[in-house]
This record gives structure tokens, sequence and C-alpha cells, in this order.
């Protein structure tokens, strides 16, 4: 009967440490940068850029979504989770047939406390 008693409070404390763990490890994302300079791009140029990030959190990073201000810039999120300490990027791939300025956001939605994030690119076509 005691061996009984002391498993449950083993069991017990095993989990309430995991759910702690759980409840507190928390996803952060550091960019390298928040603003993309595309410079002057010549129209029909290359208008793929990347915006860099790490997890510097201690939990999976998992983006569910990556939008845009307008149908000219096309974000693309990472397919998988970056774990802690990895870095991970969101690609971006604005028409540069349309000359002008290039004033756009890009919304990200993750895990992370300050979700959504909104990221920028600036530019001009010529």
């Amino acid at each position: 009967m005691k061996k009984i008693n002391v498993m449950k409070k083993l069991l017990l404390i095993a989990f309430f440490g995991l759910l702690n763990t759980a409840v507190f490890a928390q996803a952060k994302i550091e960019f390298k940068e928040t603003t993309l300079q595309y410079g002057t791009i010549t129209k029909g140029g290359n208008g793929v850029r990347e915006f860099t990030f790490t997890n510097t959190g201690d939990a999976p990073l998992i983006i569910t979504a990556v939008s845009s201000t307008c149908g000219c810039t096309i974000p693309e999120k990472p397919k998988k989770p970056i774990m802690p300490g990895q870095t991970g990027h969101i690609k971006v791939k604005y028409n540069t047939n349309k000359i002008g300025p290039i004033r756009k956001s890009i919304r990200v939605i993750a895990n992370v406390k300050d979700s959504p994030i909104t990221l920028q690119i600036r530019g001009e076509v010529k």
C-alpha cells in the first residue's frame, strides 16, 4: 500500500512538472530586420527577397499565416515548425512589372506573444 502512495505522488509530481513546462514554454521570434529595402529595381527585375528570423524561445515556432496588403506582393511562410535556436525565412515576391514606389506590409501570424507581427518592404521600380 505504501508503494502505491509513493508511486501516485511521483506520478503527480511528474504530471505537474510536464504541465508547468507546457504552460510556460513559449516560442519567440526575432527578425534580423523588420523592413526589407529593395532599393531601386528595373521593371521586370528580380522581386524575390527574404526576411530572416530566429526562434529565440524554448518551444517550437509555428507560423500559421502570412499575408500582404496587396496582390502584388506574395509572401511564403515556412512549411515546418522552427525549433528553438533555429533560423527560418519568410520569402516575399514583389511584382516588379508595376512601376513606382514599393510600400507594402506583410502580416505574420504565429504562436508568439506579439502576434500578429507587421513587416515592411520598401523600394522603387523604375
